[in-house]
């Protein structure tokens, strides 16, 4: 049963294969990138019900590519989450003004990652609703 689509952009083959472990364990339908270039061009692509961003990516960082996703009609409806290790004072604001919908931390926290990334695709299809 597939659960919505996800895309993934994460740099960090271990943090990738986990979060793609976890979600798909679970139905979601999982596409990955690497970069921000690539992730840029599958989130337009493949129009994604959420968005997992690793805000240290190579190509173009995860602040900069929440920025023109959200800036671009095309794309701003997809609900970005942050998905990162930087956990320093003012790195959520960061995140949120940047455009994310949304702020988990690395490392994950296995037991809720799947509730957390559930969590905010039910909010999206109520903003829809």
């Amino acid at each position: 049963m597939d659960k919505g689509r996800i895309l993934l952009i994460e740099d960090d083959s271990d943090n990738r294969a986990l979060v793609c472990f976890l979600l798909q364990q679970e139905g979601f339908d999982v596409v990955q990138s690497v970069d921000g270039r690539d992730g840029l061009a599958k989130a337009q692509q493949f129009h994604p019900d959420l968005l997992l961003l690793d805000m240290g990516i190579p190509e173009i960082d995860g602040w900069k590519l929440a920025r023109q996703l959200k800036d671009s009609e095309e794309t701003r409806s997809i609900c970005i989450v942050a998905l990162t290790g930087h956990t320093m004072p003012g790195d959520r604001k960061r995140a949120l003004e940047a455009g994310c919908d949304g702020y988990i931390t690395k490392p994950l926290d296995i037991q809720n990652f799947v509730i957390q990334v559930t969590a905010y695709l039910d909010i999206k299809k109520e903003d829809q609703d």
